[in-house]
């Protein structure tokens, strides 16, 4: 439960990666992807650190997962994403922006991208305000 305020708060659901053929019923690909279609927005948690583990592949698997969202569902496929850039602290600002460039060049990216560091906190109030906002705009709220 994130909460923006006294009153304001939302519930994120984190889903540790897809496998390539998730669709298909790979690893825990299908309970993953059930899951993923009741949620109203998904963001896609990017470490763009200099020091990252991904091998510099960071783009080529938001593509695997989001073919395996649209092969489980179109409307899954359709939903709106966000990307949300951590670890920004690690970088200087002008290769920040660089990689910001990068990814909406090579994705071809035109939703919202937004940066922070989970570590220094840097950001998060930011997107946590705005996913908030996101979704009482849409009115995405229980009783």
């Amino acid at each position: 439960v994130v909460a923006v305020s006294p009153v304001d708060s939302f519930v994120i659901a984190d889903i540790p990666g897809l496998v390539e053929g998730a669709s298909e019923g790979h690893g825990l690909g299908i309970q993953f992807l059930k899951h993923l279609s009741r949620t109203s927005i998904l963001l896609h948690l990017v470490d763009v650190s200099p020091y990252s583990d991904s091998g510099g592949d960071t783009l080529n698997d938001i593509v695997k997962i989001n073919r395996e969202l649209e092969k489980f569902s179109h409307e899954l496929g359709e939903k709106e994403q966000w990307l949300v850039l951590n670890k920004i602290d690690l970088l200087p600002e002008a290769e920040l922006q660089e990689k910001i460039s990068e990814i909406r060049s090579e994705l071809n990216w035109e939703g919202e991208i937004h940066c922070i560091s989970a570590a220094s906190k840097q950001g998060t109030m930011d997107l946590a305000k705005k996913l908030m906002a996101h979704l009482a705009d849409n009115e995405v709220f229980f009783d």
